[in-house]
């Protein structure tokens, strides 16, 4: 079986854009899989969101991203992209980011230029380090990757919004010097911009589409004439599960029956409860047939 990196090389290869709604948790991913989409990538916003119920600000750990990417990779075959942040501290701290979420499945990891703490890309306040510390992290991540971590390297950049699209292009241009193997500028601010993001590099470059955001809500089709070879869409999902919750529970407090419930039957299914037991049907007769200790010694 390839590794999730190899299948992530073989997708990217492939000369056509890739939509990717991204994943909250296993259960979202798990989602995503069944509806034939061939990857997903670990959305910080809604990592954070479903795992702490708290913003995307930079609060979460490293040890509970590693452990959130984890739980999501087990639970698909689909390549997951990892979001590694900032790195968590300096160059040394990027290296151990890039291995923890390699070890954990991820197919690749982000690593962005935002001072730390970090925030969502489409949020006030966020700011960028200097060139030199930009250039530093995304070398520490390649260096780990090239000393077998196996993972693919995407680097961010967040500086269009606080210097312009120049100096975004100037540091997408150095991370693909440096060995980055998919580049993603945060942020562009219209259609014009975002050719010339797709222009600048010979690398895959990612799309960010979040609905509400600065950046336009393209079709499919239009991004992928500009040439983008990924549009992640981080909020989608989140957006949609907690307007249904929302309305679910104002439906429940008012007394009235809840209308936008999952038949139970598929619910099961898709969590996994028909394979759990199609699957458990292997070892019935050897269960039934050895009696446990307790009996034993009864």
């Amino acid at each position: 079986m390839p590794s999730p990196a190899d299948s992530l090389r073989t997708l990217l290869a492939q000369d056509r854009l890739h939509v990717m709604p991204c994943a909250f948790d296993a259960l979202s991913a798990k989602l995503i899989e069944q509806a034939g989409f061939e990857l997903t990538f670990m959305t910080g916003f809604g990592a954070s969101a479903s795992r702490i119920g708290a913003p995307d600000l930079g609060l979460m750990s490293y040890g509970e991203v590693v452990d959130h990417a984890r739980n999501i990779a087990a639970a698909v075959s689909i390549p997951v992209l990892g979001d590694g942040d900032e790195g968590y501290g300096n160059a040394m701290n990027v290296r151990r980011t890039v291995q923890g979420l390699g070890s954990a499945g991820c197919a690749a990891v982000m690593i962005e230029d935002q001072v730390a703490p970090k925030r969502c890309g489409h949020t006030p306040g966020k700011a960028v380090v200097q060139r030199d510390e930009a250039y530093d992290r995304i070398k520490a991540a390649v260096d780990t990757r090239d000393a077998g971590a196996d993972t693919l390297i995407l680097a961010r950049t967040d500086a269009r919004h606080e210097h312009g699209l120049a100096e975004a292009l100037i540091r997408a241009r150095k991370f693909e010097d440096l060995g980055a193997d998919i580049i993603f500028v945060e942020a562009p601010r219209s259609e014009q911009e975002m050719r010339e993001i797709c222009a600048a590099t010979r690398l895959p470059n990612l799309a960010n589409i979040i609905e509400g955001g600065q950046t336009p809500d393209l079709s499919p089709e239009a991004l992928a004439d500009i040439g983008y070879r990924l549009a992640a869409y981080p909020v989608s999902l989140l957006s949609a599960a907690m307007r249904a919750m929302v309305e679910t529970l104002q439906e429940m407090a008012e007394g009235r029956p809840r209308s936008r419930l999952m038949d139970f039957a598929e619910l099961r299914r898709r969590i996994g409860f028909d394979a759990y037991y199609e699957t458990s049907e292997r070892y019935a007769s050897s269960v039934r047939a050895t009696p446990s200790a307790h009996q034993e010694n009864d």
